[in-house]
């Protein structure tokens, strides 16, 4: 069985964010789909690790900025490589806007936004999957969707090489990112300087 054949569907990448008791919150996406047009819903896979997950079971709200293919990696860098137990993603960050609901939607990089309220939720194991109904909803921009595909090759940094690698030497690349670190094993601590991924996120390839 080749796992590689999940890379071959396509996907769209949104950043979805929610509010709940003050705290907002944000994270790449790339699960929205339209299940429903009466009335329209939207449905959505979260990772229970995320901490986007765990305000949407508390607040029952969230909103969808559609990702543009004008949308630089910084974007992808604030909200899909950094928890927001960690840090605040808002912080230093002008690009959004607060909707009625209290929950922003992103602006730049961006070309639609909806609004939604959960009306069911279903337990995946790993994710939870989130049935939301339309409250609101607006084109901002006539730019192209940004894919996943798009994304690997046209935004995300490519692969920063260690230099000439012998044949059989090791290296480790991070498979968020692409940068490589060359020896083996990698330190167990050794965190992305690209993206900040720890060393778990790294595969070991033999050139």
């Amino acid at each position: 069985m080749d796992t590689k054949a999940m890379f071959k569907l396509t996907y769209g990448l949104f950043v979805l964010t929610t509010e709940s008791n003050g705290k907002i919150n944000g994270c790449i996406t790339n699960t929205a789909i339209q299940v429903a047009n009466d009335p329209t819903r939207i449905g959505l896979a979260v990772n229970k690790a995320n901490y986007t997950e765990e305000l949407i079971q508390a607040s029952r709200k969230f909103n969808i900025s559609v990702i543009g293919t004008d949308a630089d990696f910084a974007l992808f860098k604030r909200f899909g490589f950094q928890s927001g137990r960690d840090v605040d993603k808002f912080a230093d960050f002008a690009d959004y806007t607060i909707k009625e609901n209290g929950i922003p939607v992103i602006t730049k990089g961006t070309n639609a936004f909806m609004t939604c309220s959960v009306t069911e939720t279903f337990d995946l194991g790993s994710h939870t999957f989130f049935v939301g109904t339309i409250d609101d909803m607006d084109v901002l921009s006539d730019t192209e969707s940004c894919s996943y595909s798009y994304y690997q090759s046209n935004i995300k940094p490519k692969p920063e090489k260690v230099g000439e690698t012998p044949s059989g030497k090791v290296i480790w690349r991070c498979t968020v990112c692409g940068y490589e670190y060359e020896g083996d094993p990698i330190p167990e601590d050794f965190i992305c300087p690209l993206c900040k991924h720890p060393a778990s996120d790294f595969e070991r390839v033999v050139l």
